[in-house]
């Protein structure tokens, strides 16, 4: 008889089962987001789980920049200019991963429109998400954007999000200072 650790099965030795079946991974499609989503293809491939890869387009009514005005010289509204960057989101979207890869793992790919941490929250909310992975230091254009007016958006998932959140850094951008040995 399994036992209950905080309303979760437990394994039998007192500690919770873990169950990824379903993992989101926001994506700026910055390199470390490349990186989370290399992550969590083999965490959804050792636990069976399906995989939700999201990308959050900004309501250009939002931005610190006038987007009023690239509106106007493309002759469009700002719904327009939305359903532009979503179409441009989709795109890049199906090109992070083969049609082989989506259907093996049941990989949904989504983006909506709004702030990126309220989004990502509420679609691990709506979609009961067992567990986020995403990059840390994104350095895609939205992402840097969100970062510079906003704070980081992986700190503030991981301080509100409704299950566990795995941060990844990309090695090669790893700005950690490494300990040097000292001459006298």
């Amino acid at each position: 008889m399994q036992q209950k650790y905080g309303g979760v099965p437990s394994n039998g030795r007192g500690w919770p089962m873990i169950a990824l079946k379903n993992i989101l991974v926001p994506t700026d499609f910055g390199e470390t987001s490349q990186v989370a989503l290399k992550y969590a293809l083999e965490l959804a491939s050792t636990y069976h789980g399906s995989l939700h890869v999201l990308h959050v387009v900004p309501d250009p009514s939002d931005q610190p920049w006038p987007v009023e005005l690239e509106a106007e010289a493309s002759g469009s509204a700002l719904s327009e200019l939305t359903q532009r960057w979503e179409e441009r989101a989709n795109e890049q979207l199906k090109k992070l991963l083969s049609e082989t890869e989506r259907k093996e793992l049941g990989v949904r790919l989504m983006t909506s429109v709004g702030h990126p941490t309220e989004q990502i929250l509420q679609y691990a909310k709506d979609q009961a998400v067992d567990l986020i992975v995403m990059g840390t230091l994104g350095r895609g254009t939205v992402a840097h954007t969100w970062r510079v007016s906003l704070g980081s958006v992986a700190e503030r998932v991981v301080r509100q999000a409704p299950c566990p959140v795995l941060t990844v850094r990309h090695p090669a951008l790893d700005t950690a200072v490494t300990p040097t040995a000292q001459t006298a």
